[in-house]
């Protein structure tokens, strides 16, 4: 953990976050720019990667989330928009143990377009390792009596029942999708609890459930409600379907219905590395 510094003058802190805020406007059609790995928006274009990451791989045992930047350089694309270039490690989600690193380019079109990522990670743990965890999980569900239901995961505490960490690592796949549709490059998303789930029994192979999710939308600070229902089976694509609106509004018919195909979501040629 790194130990905290002294706080600059409020002066300096002020146009330090403004260069910050202009520097996507600032730059000039083709031009690329080295932007400081720690800054807000080296970070978000990261997160926006691994979300994208976490829903395609489709495996709740496979979930990563962001460790550090190492680099991280932005290029305005005439046209097209903002495009971020990155290298940065990751973290198990669960564990916050290393996970390994990754290489991405994350695109902002113009247009309101989801953000277009390629992504290659090297990862630390085992393929045998995180099929085994994600078959252990699909066996623990499947063989429920009685549909799985609950309320305010984690609690007020910060605790997740055992029996429902399955259903919250499940969760976080699936609106991994919803964060990575809705950011932008000045709007970026973490999921900080389902508020409620419960589970459709199936007669086929496929875990399907609802869920209602609180989506945290930095840096308004606004807590987004979303409805999803997933639909899981290990080494398939996970399938979406969602809408959202603001906690203190009612839930709305929104954009997001999406099956996990990648053909699906990856909408733009790949990239080089």
């Amino acid at each position: 953990m790194q130990g905290l510094r002294a706080a600059p003058p409020a002066a300096a802190f002020f146009f330090l976050l403004l260069s910050e805020l202009l520097l996507p406007v600032a730059a000039a059609p083709g031009a690329e720019r080295e932007l400081n790995p720690s800054s807000r928006l080296a970070a978000g274009a990261a997160r926006v990667a691994l979300h994208y990451l976490n829903f395609q791989t489709a495996s709740p045992g496979a979930l990563q989330a962001l460790g550090q930047v190492r680099k991280a350089t932005l290029k305005s694309i005439p046209n097209s928009g903002h495009k971020y270039y990155l290298q940065f490690t990751t973290e198990d989600y669960k564990s916050g143990e290393n996970a390994g690193s990754c290489l991405a380019t994350v695109l902002y079109p113009k247009t309101k377009s989801p953000p277009v990522v390629n992504i290659k990670c090297m990862h630390t743990k085992d393929q045998k390792q995180i099929q085994e965890e994600d078959n252990t999980l699909y066996r623990k569900i499947k063989h429920q009596t009685k549909p799985i239901m609950g309320n305010n995961i984690p609690d007020s505490y910060g605790n997740i029942e055992p029996a429902l960490e399955p259903v919250w690592a499940l969760a976080v796949a699936g609106s991994s999708y919803i964060m990575w549709e809705k950011s932008t490059e000045n709007l970026g998303y973490f999921m900080t609890q389902v508020k409620s789930v419960k589970q459709w029994i199936r007669k086929d192979d496929f875990i399907e459930f609802d869920y209602t999710i609180l989506l945290h939308e930095i840096p308004t600070q606004e807590i987004i409600s979303c409805h999803m229902r997933l639909t899981w089976l290990p080494g398939r694509p996970l399938k979406v379907k969602y809408f959202c609106a603001p906690e203190n509004q009612g839930l709305e018919d929104g954009s997001g219905m999406e099956s996990g195909s990648a053909a699906g979501i990856l909408r733009e040629g790949g990239a080089n590395f």
